[in-house]
């Protein structure tokens, strides 16, 4: 049975920062707005491709290929920088902040664990006021590996110093939960991006509609 977890790390990406907000910007470059999905989909499968080689390359390299890939080859690098900077506006979910603050009241710290740099992380963490919430951030670029790497976990619950199996990964991508789980630690899946989950997938042990149901459930399991 899983435990109570002393830590909760949060997946960023869709899980705790919306992409949304680019959806204009891809519209402005004059590339149609659909076409968001398609590129981080694509973004992820490529990042976790090199991982599979026994390659790595950070988010922004691998972001900045897969834009190429979608808009035809037919895009240049301004409008490619004017999509990806976008990062640097993105706002938390409104659901966030309130699913921190509950773990903070029960003792149980936070962490941020990113496929993204940390530089951007660290400026979405100021940005929507989140420093005294969250101890810090955890990044792939740490390991050079993507996740659902098991060694991008396994660094994880190393730097916060507890086991993997008191240690949460919350996410709103059930392939994110599954590697999770097949390192040891505990899940919480939110069901907002993907509405159902995935049944190729290991089940996580908590499920919700919104990250602080998801918060809820973790802090109910037993200790």
């Amino acid at each position: 049975m899983p435990s109570r977890p002393r830590v909760v790390a949060f997946d960023v990406n869709e899980t705790s920062m919306a992409l949304e907000p680019l959806r204009t910007r891809f519209e402005e470059v004059g590339l149609p707005g659909h076409l968001l999905e398609t590129w981080f989909a694509r973004t992820l499968r490529d990042g976790m491709a090199l991982g599979l080689a026994g390659d790595f390359e950070p988010f922004r390299i691998v972001a900045e290929s897969a834009l190429r890939a979608v808009g035809g080859y037919r895009i240049g690098e301004p409008a490619i920088e004017h999509v990806l900077d976008g990062f640097a506006a993105l706002p938390a979910h409104p659901d966030l902040e309130p699913a921190l603050r509950r773990l903070a009241e029960a003792g149980v710290r936070a962490v941020f664990l990113t496929n993204g740099a940390r530089s951007t992380t660290e400026d979405f963490v100021a940005r929507a006021g989140l420093g005294e919430l969250v101890e810090g951030v955890i990044t792939i670029g740490e390991v050079a590996r993507w996740k659902p790497s098991a060694a991008v976990y396994g660094h994880a619950a190393s730097v916060t110093g507890v086991p993997a199996g008191r240690l949460a990964l919350v996410a709103a991508h059930a392939w994110d939960c599954h590697g999770a789980k097949r390192a040891g630690l505990v899940t919480g899946w939110v069901s907002r991006l993907e509405g159902r989950y995935a049944e190729i997938f290991a089940a996580p042990d908590v499920r919700g509609d919104d990250l602080v149901e998801v918060v809820e459930g973790l802090l109910a399991l037993g200790v």
